[in-house]
């Protein structure tokens, strides 16, 4: 909501993204001392330079700059709910990624990220009035490829970390890969200024709202976690589902703050079937870890799986 608002407003998209991730850092760098410090993550940096430049491009770079560009292409309900196709990237990358028994396809996941991702098309097709033009199949398009990338760096770099000896918390995690994305912020923050001129004070203070609330709260907790029940594949397609329950806040928010339509026809029965693929993604997952005590443990407790 907050990218929506700064596009509309006459602000530039390309601002909104990287003055996220350049802020973020010092929020995190802030939160550290809280969360054991830096820990063991400048040597799993210094040992590991590749692996982290790359993902952290992946994950944030790749998935920023897409999804920001699509912020002005319709409402913030309709950027979030496109979005969600996200549920479908973690179960179909898992044979690219894994060589255990995560690489298998789960069945059940797959047919409930069916069922979302046909919400989302539903979304699409109400707020066009069932005429897409072709600007909004490549808006369509840079979400799902920022719906893609988002969970292939995390889940990459989570891999990479299954095999290393150091110990990275998920603040930690967080901070070394907006750390490691900073060099591409930097060169396209030399662009934008050359391209479009320097950032205005509301550009700098919209983008510092989406740092804290996205770039440091939801995505701390959400690298915790995917980090507690990185071994098992429903589980952490269904972490990765969550991300949908944005549809319902942006939807109002969007509506009572930027005067935006509530969506309706089409659209509603998309939102909808978003909203019921989380709640089967939940239960599917819990009936899973039931029988298991150390799954169990793992959507429990406060530790890595």
């Amino acid at each position: 909501m907050l990218n929506r608002s700064l596009v509309s407003g006459g602000g530039h998209w390309a601002w909104a993204v990287i003055l996220r991730y350049l802020i973020t850092l010092p929020l995190l760098a802030l939160a550290l001392p809280w969360q054991g410090g830096l820990g063991e993550l400048p040597r799993e940096l210094r040992m590991h330079p590749r692996a982290w430049l790359t993902w952290s491009s992946v994950g944030f770079v790749l998935f920023g700059i897409p999804l920001t560009w699509a912020a002005g292409s319709g409402p913030a309900w309709l950027v979030a709910g496109s979005f969600q196709t996200t549920v479908l990237a973690g179960p179909l990358l898992a044979p690219l990624i894994y060589r255990d028994a995560r690489r298998r396809l789960a069945w059940p996941t797959l047919a409930i990220g069916a069922l979302i991702v046909a919400g989302v098309f539903a979304l699409q097709w109400g707020h066009a009035h069932g005429r897409l033009s072709a600007g909004d199949w490549l808006a369509a398009g840079a979400v799902v490829l920022a719906a893609f990338a988002y969970p292939l760096g995390n889940r990459m770099l989570l891999l990479h970390l299954e095999t290393s000896t150091q110990r990275v918390n998920a603040l930690q995690r967080v901070f070394g890969m907006t750390l490691c994305s900073w060099p591409l912020w930097l060169l396209f923050a030399a662009v934008a200024c050359i391209a479009v001129g320097l950032p205005t004070w509301r550009e700098a203070l919209l983008a510092g709202g989406v740092a804290l609330s996205s770039g440091v709260i939801a995505t701390v907790l959400f690298f915790a976690a995917t980090d507690r029940v990185r071994t098992q594949p429903t589980a952490l397609a269904a972490v990765e589902a969550m991300q949908a329950a944005e549809l319902l806040f942006t939807t109002v928010l969007g509506a009572a703050l930027l005067g935006e339509a509530w969506p309706h026809g089409w659209a509603a029965l998309g939102a909808l079937a978003i909203v019921v693929g989380i709640a089967l993604f939940g239960w599917i997952s819990g009936r899973e870890a039931a029988g298991d005590d150390a799954a169990m443990r793992a959507l429990r407790s406060d530790r890595s799986a």
